[in-house]
């Protein structure tokens, strides 16, 4: 009988032997700290891992590191009794090197994949093509009614290829009174602009990039919009979308200009004034883009701290895991770690999670932990959860979103990108007053920085987001210190493979941003109250649509 009745009891121990154990909250607060958050980095930033690209074996190895890191924090699965939410993608690889060959002006101009152009296709067929697609150009590609603005008015684009500026009217012309001057618009975007052109009909819409209002180097493109590309699955297997997408560089984009006896400069400056009428370039472009296409299932994680007081409520903390993967036809190390991108948002992630999940005074409303895939493909992950929630948006309070924490130490005060937009900016506020810091915002507005993260996709359907980064004033060596690391990983780093986990790193800074994202959460989490979007911000009217009877 004794032999029977000990397995029997070690059993019972475990919940049940034929299942696994589920999360235990934890008996002691947790204390979060660089030692285990640099272990987190390191470990998701590892050549091991190698870039973390959705449907990867580092997409395998990373989504099974966080859930394993949520289980052990002693959270709840969000989906059901899974912390997976599913989330189907099609991969969309450019194959070989296509050629853009433009006709029209004195002689046929030829420009070269990667050099002078990037080319893709969103559409899920094998091969797509242009034949003699005449070229307009659209000065910034926007239909704005609203702003009474139309770069496409009394112009038919359809099946033509369309040339466009990238960045919005307000950046090149300072001018705050047009779209919000130096900072940029979502119809600065290029992702906004690639959508409007397919609505008008265009066969392919090819955007001229220029660095500094673009916010990245001809490198980055390179290294964003090569190799796999990720689209959310459609039904009409994306035929809604132009044929062709592609960049071109400022030497391309003169080539085409001149060859068209135009001037780039003076239409560029045309094209400020909502006066402008898009103008037929008299060229043609053809090229020919095949594609190796399928499907893929990547996947989010989630899991949540229930409520004590109000467990409807939802607040969401949140990063994504993924980066761009492997390049194959790099030589030498083609890894894109993604350290800063966003393995530190990520190990961010886990410890507020552990932090959450040990205090002694229980959150009063549900906290969840949103790691989200595909943010470097166009915010994927997380459009596909705000499309399918795993809690209701309505009875979602509020989010904060983590893209890059700080790696140089702390700081004196915190950046917040898209600040002046909700209320809860008095929420971090009053965290940062406690630590005697101050809140600045956006360094860098015309790069649209709002609208190139996670938190954007929750945003726009009226979930109050606020998304705080790393502060500029350097406690003992000053802003001039942040302010040239930070220019350096922008020239040297952003989306290359030297962006890899560094051992001297300072990760200090990042813990006492992670203790200030904490309280912040916690005085909307231990209330009542439910911040809004600011009056002006057009988030508001769809929040207010959304908490009506409320």
């Amino acid at each position: 009988m004794k032999k029977l009745i000990l397995p029997a009891l070690l059993c019972a121990a475990l919940s049940a032997c034929s299942e696994e154990p589920g999360p235990q909250k934890p008996t002691t607060p947790y204390e979060m700290n660089d030692t285990a958050l640099a272990g987190h980095i390191e470990t998701l930033a590892s050549d091991a891992f190698g870039g973390r690209a959705p449907g990867s074996p580092g997409e395998e190895m990373t989504v099974n590191y966080v859930a394993g890191a949520f289980q052990d924090a002693g959270l709840k699965p969000a989906n059901g009794d899974s912390y997976i939410q599913e989330v189907p993608l099609v991969s969309i690889e450019t194959a070989g090197a296509p050629t853009l060959t433009v006709k029209g002006g004195n002689r046929p101009l030829e420009f070269n994949y990667r050099k002078d152009q990037v080319l893709w296709t969103r559409r899920e067929t094998a091969v797509s093509a242009l034949t003699d697609s005449e070229l307009v150009f659209v000065g910034y590609g926007i239909n704005a009614p609203e702003r009474n603005w139309n770069d496409y008015e009394g112009t038919d684009v359809t099946g033509k290829t369309v040339v466009i500026l990238v960045n919005d009217p307000g950046y090149a012309t300072q001018d705050e009174t047009l779209f919000n001057g130096n900072a940029m618009t979502y119809y600065g975007r290029w992702d906004y602009k690639f959508d409007e052109a397919a609505r008008q009909g265009a066969a392919a819409a090819l955007i001229i990039h220029d660095t500094k209002p673009a916010a990245y180097p001809w490198a980055t493109v390179d290294a964003s919009w090569t190799g796999p590309l990720f689209d959310i699955v459609r039904a009409d297997k994306s035929a809604s979308l132009a044929s062709i997408e592609g960049w071109i560089t400022t030497k391309t984009a003169d080539a085409l200009f001149k060859s068209a006896g135009l001037s780039r400069e003076t239409l560029s400056k045309a094209a400020e004034s909502k006066d402008f009428k898009a103008i037929a370039m008299n060229l043609t472009a053809t090229t020919t883009v095949n594609s190796n296409v399928k499907h893929v299932t990547s996947r989010n994680v989630a899991g949540y701290v229930e409520g004590s007081k109000n467990p409807e409520d939802i607040f969401i903390y949140m990063a994504h895991w993924d980066h761009i993967g492997t390049d194959p036809n790099i030589e030498g190390d083609g890894i894109y770690n993604g350290a800063l991108d966003n393995a530190t948002g990520t190990g961010g992630l886990i410890e507020l999670a552990r932090a959450y999940a040990s205090a002694e005074i229980p959150p009063e409303r549900s906290v969840l932990f949103l790691s989200v895939t595909a943010e470097e493909q166009g915010l994927l992950g997380s459009a596909f959860y705000a499309a399918n929630p795993l809690f209701p948006l309505e009875n979602t309070v509020g989010g904060l979103n983590m893209d890059g924490l700080n790696n140089y130490g702390p700081t004196n005060d915190v950046s917040v990108v898209g600040l002046g937009n909700s209320e809860l900016d008095s929420y971090l506020t009053k965290a940062a007053m406690e630590q005697n810091r101050v809140l600045i915002g956006d360094q860098e507005p015309e790069k649209g920085y709002f609208y190139r993260s996670d938190h954007f996709e929750l945003a726009k359907l009226g979930v109050p987001m606020i998304y705080p980064g790393p502060g500029y004033d350097h406690k003992t060596k000053g802003r001039a210190y942040v302010e040239g690391l930070t220019a350096k990983f922008l020239a040297n780093d952003y989306h290359t493979p030297s962006d890899e986990y560094d051992p001297n790193w300072d990760l200090s800074g990042a813990v006492e941003d992670l203790k200030l994202y904490y309280n912040t959460g916690r005085y909307v989490i231990d209330s009542d109250q439910w911040p809004n979007w600011n009056e002006g911000s057009e988030f508001k009217e769809t929040r207010d649509k959304q908490r009506a009877g409320k």
